[in-house]
């Protein structure tokens, strides 16, 4: 038997690395991570007992932009029912007091059918991926959620705000460091002003890479460039640094000067935390992104003026806002175990 068992969505890396912050906050509590891809790989090097079982379906991204959300949400509805099937099995095998999904609602389902606690951590409560006819399968889609939501004991939001019946909002959710930003710089070999460019845990923001590597190329930004290319995007050669898949990517952020990304709420939440200055860009078409660009001042076009931002941000005064969110979060799901 285990007392707990994350199942969490393997699309990027922001659900792995707030499950992680949560956890490190759980001790004395045997724990089991379900998940997939490049969430999969950091799990493993935090040490965590982890399985690979979810494949996600793509998303298609040309230029920038969201490319057919109706056949993606179609993809999506087969990824959910294999999920339902691999959620259940491992139900039935670990036995587990309490169900923690990030964003994985099959298992949810699952852990609530055999009566099992359910802990649900999101930062969406309903998805706006489709226009047209695709927006009434959504809607459809919205309603299932909305019930399993509605159903489950306790629905984490890492966000600030207002609590509302199941719903507590912990604020923000991230990693802390445990060494200083000197010692970290040194660690990564940040020996002028930095500036990084992540495209997370997926291969989405290639876009995105490419268009800063062209600005630092014509132009003569006085700072380092470095690459961070994540798990699964292949990058051709360059004449910048490229770290690669950097699990503790938090220290990353804080040791930078600078950190443009796509606008995942996990790595603008760490930007946050460190008062790390941030270019956020969107992906166009992808709503939870454009809405999280939205808050902080970006939207997708800003990739049209993305050297006029680095030169506005690059000495802009470092401004850290705190987070508890990951120990909050902890101590509320303590309290089903």
């Amino acid at each position: 038997m285990t007392d707990l068992v994350f199942f969490t969505s393997p699309i990027g890396l922001g659900h792995a690395t707030r499950d992680v912050a949560i956890s490190q906050h759980l001790n004395n509590v045997s724990k089991k991570f379900i998940s997939g891809s490049g969430a999969y790989k950091l799990f493993l090097e935090y040490g965590c007992d982890a399985v690979d079982l979810y494949t996600p379906p793509p998303f298609r991204i040309e230029n920038g932009k969201l490319q057919s959300p109706l056949k993606w949400l179609f993809s999506y509805l087969s990824y959910y029912r294999e999920c339902k099937k691999i959620s259940s099995r491992t139900i039935e095998k670990e036995e587990p007091r309490l169900v923690v999904s990030d964003e994985d609602f099959a298992s949810l389902v699952m852990a609530q059918k055999q009566k099992i606690s359910t802990v649900l951590v999101t930062d969406i409560l309903e998805t706006g991926f489709a226009t047209g006819i695709g927006s009434a399968i959504e809607k459809m889609m919205n309603r299932g959620m909305k019930n399993i939501i509605e159903k489950c004991d306790l629905v984490l939001v890492p966000e600030n705000g207002q609590n509302s019946g199941n719903i507590v909002r912990t604020g923000p959710i991230v990693r802390d460091v445990t060494e200083s930003r000197e010692h970290l710089r040194k660690k990564y070999s940040f020996d002028k002003k930095t500036v990084v460019v992540s495209t997370g845990g997926t291969d989405l923001g290639k876009f995105l890479i490419e268009e800063t590597i062209q600005v630092f190329k014509k132009t003569g930004i006085d700072a380092e460039l470095v690459i961070v290319s994540g798990p699964t995007l292949q990058m051709d050669q360059t004449p910048y640094r490229n770290l690669g898949f950097v699990p503790k990517m938090h220290e990353v952020i804080f040791a930078s000067d600078l950190i443009i990304s796509l606008a995942g709420k996990s790595t603008m939440d760490e930007s946050r935390h460190f008062g790390t200055p941030g270019i956020f860009i969107p992906i166009k078409g992808h709503f939870e992104q454009e809405e999280n660009a939205r808050e902080v001042g970006y939207s997708s076009e800003d990739i049209f003026r993305l050297e006029e931002l680095i030169v506005t941000k690059i000495d802009k005064k470092r401004e850290p806002q705190p987070f508890e969110g990951a120990k909050i979060a902890a101590e509320m799901i303590k309290k089903f175990l």
